[in-house]
């Protein structure tokens, strides 16, 4: 349309009082952006009163029928630069600047890997112990990651306490043991003690394995025997109490036969430790063990079963690998207590409380005290930077895998090599042996048979 002729305020207040009900609808954007050019620039809208803007606004919007911000920001860009030009195809949203590469995903994805998906809260103490305190430099980006962030790139939803099941606890008399639970005050020492079996098989028992952590540290020692009768359990237990680095003071378990028995009881007096163990309808008195059943044995170890002549073998990953990585390498959560003005006792888990059981050790006041004779934290510091979370992990998780073959190719022989192997292998080169040697075959009944 040709407006040229309107070239006054009041001109183009006549044209919108009589144009009612009549519709402009122009060909194209561009149009558009060329007129309302030409009539801010005729009217010389800049020096107009708020009045006569607000007649030219309307008549902008009566033309070109775009909205009312749309026009305010056609006349703000024209205020602006002087003209009016549409960016055709240069329109960007807004996006955030990425600041987590590809390879600082990947290195997330290989720590969950190794570490088998572990909270957020702990993962990241990982990535910032990899950085911090083992210096590895490819770390220092993503151990900035926040715990909330953190949950977001993983991708992958954490599996927790699959298959769990649990059992009322039958009530025994044994006069053995003090009903109580454990209070250290602060002090490590005082452990809790409960057995995980590895599952049956054909009528065969597994192997079982047996879980001691400290209540303050969360220090743990997990050890594997072949049955749970006292002429094993009790040289194992034995062993495992010199495993921790502090003297322990306290011995607590659930009311199990497999310690609650004399022979145990003796051990500990021997050794001047409190024996005591869980009260009836108080089912959190072993509760930090039985967290620890699922959180690092049923992880590490799975449910599956494992034949007992393994046992041996478990128990040199146990030492060597497990018991290590739990200690050194894998942060906890501690709690703290508040109480409130009703007398309630509120515990909250803090991230600045996320830390190794060595790390937890060692911020006790004057923790130099409890230490085994014998025992520095300089020699525990070696053993704990001997390498970082991460190269540690991978070295136990590769020693695992090399383990669990040997078990499945354990499982795949025929029953008769598994139950008597020595047997088996002595039938196998007598076999042999006589088809080189005659064509006789091996009377039937025979003792190789």
């Amino acid at each position: 349309m040709d407006d040229t002729r309107l070239e006054t305020i009041e001109q183009v207040r006549r044209f919108l009082e009589g144009s009612h009900g009549i519709e402009f609808k122009p060909q194209s954007g561009e149009e558009k952006y060329v007129w309302t050019e030409a009539v801010l620039r005729r009217l010389r809208y800049p020096k107009l009163g708020r009045g006569d803007k607000g007649v030219v606004r309307r008549y902008l919007m009566k033309v070109t029928d775009y909205s009312r911000a749309q026009v305010s920001r056609l006349i703000g860009e024209y205020k602006g630069q002087g003209s009016l030009s549409r960016h055709v195809g240069k329109y960007r949203r807004h996006r955030f600047a990425a600041k987590y590469t590809p390879g600082d995903m990947a290195l997330l994805a290989r720590t969950d890997e190794l570490h088998d998906y572990l909270s957020g809260p702990a993962t990241k103490r990982i990535l910032e112990r990899e950085y911090r305190v083992y210096g590895r430099q490819e770390f220092k980006n993503i151990c900035g990651i926040s715990v909330a962030h953190l949950y977001n790139v993983r991708k992958k939803n954490l599996r927790l306490g699959l298959g769990r099941t649990f059992t009322r606890t039958r009530p025994v008399a044994a006069p053995i043991g003090e009903r109580a639970a454990p209070d250290p005050r602060g002090a490590p020492g005082h452990i809790r003690v409960d057995t995980v079996h590895q599952g049956d098989m054909d009528g065969r028992k597994g192997v079982y394995h047996i879980n001691a952590v400290d209540e303050v540290t969360q220090w743990e020692v997990v050890a594997s025997v072949e049955k749970i009768s006292e002429s094993y359990l009790v040289p194992v237990v034995e062993i495992m109490l010199s495993a921790f680095p502090f003297v322990v003071q306290g011995f607590h378990t659930d009311n199990g036969s497999e310690f609650i028995n004399w022979p145990v009881a003796k051990m500990l007096n021997s050794l001047l430790i409190r024996f005591t163990k869980s009260r009836p309808r108080h089912s959190n008195d072993n509760g930090l063990v039985e967290s620890k059943n699922g959180a690092v044995v049923r992880k590490h170890l799975g449910y599956a079963h494992i034949p007992q002549s393994y046992a041996g073998q478990l128990n040199l990953y146990n030492t060597d690998f497990l018991n290590p990585y739990v200690n050194f390498h894998r942060p906890c959560f501690f709690p703290v207590a508040t109480v409130d003005a009703k007398g309630k006792v509120k515990k909250t888990y803090p991230y600045q409380e996320v830390m190794t059981p060595y790390e937890r050790l060692k911020s006790l006041p004057q923790a130099q005290q409890y230490l085994t004779p014998g025992v520095t934290f300089g020699k525990l510091d070696t053993i704990a930077h001997q390498m970082s979370d991460n190269e540690f992990a991978e070295r136990m998780v590769t020693a695992r895998s090399q383990l669990f073959d040997q078990i499945s190719e354990h499982d795949r022989r025929p029953p008769e090599a598994q139950a008597f192997p020595h047997i088996h292998s002595l039938n196998k080169e007598r076999k042999s042996s006589k088809k080189k040697e005659s064509p006789t075959p091996i009377p039937s009944g025979s003792f190789f048979d």
